[in-house]
């Protein structure tokens, strides 16, 4: 489970790597892959919603148990991811209605998306930083067995998914490196 963890850690920052290139290209004043850059907030939303969700809930009850002085602390972090979330929406949102060639000013985009960014990169810092070195201290094998059957069926076959739905983000993301954050 913390390898899947940590799998899916990397994956997000691939994710965040492809839209920031994106972010770049729009800063020179080039127009990216809309499209491209849809699939990626399409993917990240979906995975908000999918599996961060079911996760957050059993992985704090698990610390209550074996470490209930950190949970204020992530509670703290968890509450700064959900707030990532109406932002991608709303940066979802930006990329319909210029994808549908309405009027969405560039530089204006440009900035909440770089925001964005900044903001879920330091979430993805704080979640290799405090939460799976707590994870790996205080969690028990029976532990990460609850986290696994908190994740929806089929979880572990999300990438497979990804490609097929995909392909261009999927090929986007194999040449991704791992971005240090």
């Amino acid at each position: 489970m913390l390898h899947q963890l940590r799998l899916d850690h990397a994956n997000m920052a691939r994710m965040l790597h492809v839209l920031q290139l994106k972010q770049k290209t729009l800063a020179k004043g080039e127009r990216p892959n809309f499209q491209l850059m849809r699939e990626v907030v399409d993917h990240i939303l979906a995975y908000m919603e999918k599996f961060a969700a079911p996760l957050e809930r059993e992985f704090i009850q698990c610390l209550q148990v074996r470490a209930p002085e950190h949970v204020a602390e992530v509670k703290g972090m968890l509450d700064e991811y959900r707030e990532l979330k109406p932002r991608l929406a709303r940066l979802s949102t930006d990329i319909d209605m210029i994808l549908m060639d309405s009027v969405v000013p560039m530089d204006r985009f440009a900035e909440d998306l770089k925001q964005y960014l900044e903001a879920h990169r330091a979430y993805l810092s704080k979640e290799r930083e405090v939460l799976f070195p707590l994870v790996e201290k205080h969690f028990s094998e029976e532990d990460l067995a609850l986290l696994r059957q908190a994740l929806p069926a089929g979880a572990e076959q999300e990438l497979e998914r990804l490609q097929q739905a995909y392909p261009e983000l999927y090929a986007e993301l194999r040449g991704a490196q791992i971005p240090s954050l």
